[in-house]
């Protein structure tokens, strides 16, 4: 166990957008293939994420960032994606930590809801999203071809 203090959850920062694209990445093509999609969002978090009125929260531990969440605007609230935690930090509770900051951000500029995409191999996120209140909901079209589950939370 480190002396580190735990991580602390901030808006984004531009000098964090490697690390965003890193975590991601990490975790895109351990579990699948990095797709045009992918692409577009972790080359220009700014332009896609930010710049349309979402954000991007990262965990810092120090000076390094651990973790990640983008908040993207969708009709009525926004979409999470891009959400991410060091394989060096993940079984502490950050990915928790994050999705509370994530819904307490959006709900504070008023969203209605929180929409996700995800697969169903990523069981431990599944579980974590299911246990904050989001629900399944029925297929739709997707700009990735992994997805497979589509959840809301309604806030």
């Amino acid at each position: 166990m480190s002396d580190q203090p735990a991580p602390r959850i901030v808006p984004f920062d531009p000098r964090y957008a490697d690390a965003f694209r890193r975590l991601n990445e990490a975790w895109i093509t351990r579990f699948f293939t990095l797709e045009d999609a992918d692409r577009a969002i972790l080359g220009d978090p700014v332009g896609k994420v930010i710049a349309p009125g979402g954000e991007i929260l990262l965990a810092v531990e120090g000076a390094e960032a651990v973790g990640c969440c983008a908040l993207k605007p969708i009709e009525g609230g926004y979409e999470l994606s891009k959400m991410a935690v060091a394989e060096s930090h993940q079984g502490r509770g950050l990915g928790r930590a994050m999705l509370n900051a994530a819904i307490d951000w959006a709900r504070a500029k008023g969203a209605g809801r929180l929409y996700l995409e995800s697969g169903q191999s990523l069981t431990p996120a599944l579980s974590l999203y299911r246990s904050l209140g989001f629900v399944d909901l029925p297929p739709r079209p997707s700009p990735f071809a992994r997805a497979d589950v589509w959840m809301e939370l309604k806030l």
